[in-house]
């Protein structure tokens, strides 16, 4: 248990010293690298060290190589970073209650409420041909044959009640 302890302490030093040796040149490598995200970076050059410190037994403590394997292993962790963001959609937050846009239909309700009570003060021929030939979308012809009236009839009975038609709404102030 002894020998495990020291061997424990020594990779311990190790790491110390390596962290002390190259933590600051391999930070300011890997912010590059990071597009100078200054978190990522320090999160990259953690994981480098764990994985240096879980390797200890196997790497060679020569200064030039061990920079090397440095480097290589942050090059790697960033690519694998990058990998895993462009992997994952964007996180967003769900708008507000309030800031969901909701159509107003107001306008288009109201110009319905006016234009049927105008059709109402309309002569109940006037109402009828309008209601055959726009509301039930009949031909003049199917129009007459519905109300038992020449198409002629329709035609003329048409003509006028869309003229009374707009005067009732111009009264109104709805027609242009």
């Amino acid at each position: 248990m002894c020998a495990v302890l020291a061997h424990s302490k020594e990779e311990e030093q190790r790491i110390a010293l390596l962290y002390q040796q190259f933590g600051g040149p391999l930070l300011r490598h890997v912010r590059r690298s990071t597009g100078n995200d200054l978190q990522w970076a320090e999160d990259v050059v953690q994981e480098t060290l764990v994985r240096a410190w879980r390797n200890s037994a196997r790497l060679r403590w020569e200064p030039g190589l061990l920079w090397a394997w440095l480097l290589t292993v942050a090059r790697r962790i960033v690519i694998d970073g990058r990998r895993r963001r462009s992997a994952r959609p964007t996180e967003v937050e769900p708008p507000e209650a309030d800031s969901i846009a909701v159509p107003d239909t107001s306008e288009r309700a109201l110009s319905a409420i006016v234009v049927a009570e105008a059709l109402r003060q309309l002569s109940d021929e006037h109402r009828e041909v309008i209601e055959q030939t726009y509301l039930r979308d009949r031909t003049i012809k199917e129009a007459a044959e519905t109300l038992g009236i020449p198409p002629g009839t329709v035609k003329s009975r048409l003509y006028y009640a869309i003229r009374a038609l707009r005067e009732l709404l111009r009264e109104k102030g709805a027609a242009g």
